[in-house]
């Protein structure tokens, strides 16, 4: 039980019916380090956190990728203990970013599962809207790629005209830059047997998305910092 100010925990069978795991797999996983230990309350119940759901989420993408156990653990001991659910579902995100595009037709039931969660008729006008979600009938094609951002979007604060408009903005600055990168590439391979053309893009692709991702991040934060002192200057006497 939480108050309103608490974060809500799950139990271990809470949290493997969202992640879409058995409680064995989270116990085995707890033994080998890829989880954290839950935090222990009354009557020595394990509480698990939207961390542990965020990095059992991970570990799916690290397998999806074909990532043995033991590549898995050592990924996972690069990354900072104390990442943040949201820091976690960047990292799925630019890990979902190495592999081809990829969408399948889901029946309710499985799209419910994928996404951790119960979606309801808005939930899922709001994945459409998002071209995350398409509709077959009764069955759904789902981004698999978008699938676990669109639902965190789910729960932001924003109107879905903002959301769009935002994923608008990012669309067309993104194709930009990959537009440039490209033309860079291009380039760099002109003088070079084409065969290496696709050698260098599988390579090339992972580091220019995470420095990508790098990038934004720390732009986004100079601009949030700047627009809080803004607010403070205007909010002083």
């Amino acid at each position: 039980m939480t108050t309103d100010t608490e974060e809500p925990t799950l139990t271990i069978d809470e949290l493997a019916a969202r992640a879409g795991v058995t409680v064995r797999t989270v116990r085995f996983y707890g033994t080998r380090g890829l989880l954290p230990p839950p935090v222990i309350g009354a009557r020595r119940v394990g509480h698990y956190r939207r961390e542990h759901l965020a990095r059992l989420a991970l570990i799916e993408e690290l397998q999806h990728q074909g990532m043995t156990l033991a590549a898995i653990e050592r990924y996972l001991r690069q990354l900072p203990p104390d990442l943040t659910a949201h820091e976690l579902a960047v990292h799925r995100a630019v890990v979902s970013s190495w592999a081809p595009d990829a969408a399948e037709t889901l029946s309710r039931e499985e799209l419910e599962r994928r996404a951790g969660r119960s979606l309801d008729e808005g939930d899922l006008d709001r994945l459409v809207a998002m071209d995350v979600v398409e509709r077959a009938g009764d069955a759904y094609r789902v981004d698999l790629g978008q699938l676990r951002l669109g639902v965190e979007l789910l729960d932001v604060p924003l109107s879905q005209e903002a959301i769009l408009a935002a994923r608008k903005v990012l669309l067309e600055h993104s194709r930009a830059a990959a537009h440039e990168l490209s033309q860079l590439l291009r380039d760099e391979v002109s003088e070079r047997d084409a065969r290496h053309v696709r050698s260098l893009s599988a390579h090339m692709q992972p580091l220019v998305v995470q420095g990508l991702l790098t990038t934004f991040q720390r732009s986004l934060k100079q601009e949030l910092r700047l627009w809080l002192d803004d607010s403070q200057a205007d909010a002083a006497p």
